[in-house]
């Protein structure tokens, strides 16, 4: 295993905030090439208020933000001042839902960087609920530069 980003490193690095952050830890297990990334998915989401209240199932734009953000989080590892970057998604294609994810589950994500040129990459992103497949896309995303106010 490479480096373990606990949370505290993942908000150094993601300008994502409650009740948007939706990563809890992240491996890096081959720098700029792959990591793995987990969320613990409690009742406490707030998206689960209305999604569904009898039958609460995390919405799948909600499963591809959080393999987005561990994305953005394997990119900056290998940015120069990721303090003054942001990543942005620009295209998501071959989403395939398989299986729910429910609250109690650790949402495990698996990300492979497919290419990275220049400041636009592309990723092969997948979501587990044990060994089962929740979720998986290709991400398309773009270092930009923070914009100052």
């Amino acid at each position: 295993m490479g480096t373990v980003i606990n949370i505290d490193g993942i908000m150094e690095l993601l300008p994502h905030r409650y009740p948007f952050l939706m990563v809890d830890r992240v491996e890096i297990i081959e720098h700029g090439k792959s990591a793995t990334g987990y969320k613990n998915v409690t009742m406490n989401e707030p998206y689960f208020q209305g999604h569904f209240p009898e039958n609460p199932i995390m919405p799948g734009v909600m499963m591809l933000e959080a393999m987005a953000q561990v994305g953005g989080v394997l990119v900056f590892d290998t940015v120069e001042n990721p303090k003054d970057k942001l990543i942005l998604f620009a295209a998501m294609d071959s989403i395939k839902f398989r299986n729910p994810v429910r609250p109690g589950d650790v949402f495990r994500m698996e990300i492979e960087v497919i290419r990275f040129s220049g400041k636009i990459g592309k990723i092969q992103s997948k979501g587990y609920v044990g060994d089962k497949l929740a979720v998986e896309a290709i991400q398309t995303c773009v270092v930009a530069d923070k914009e100052t106010k």
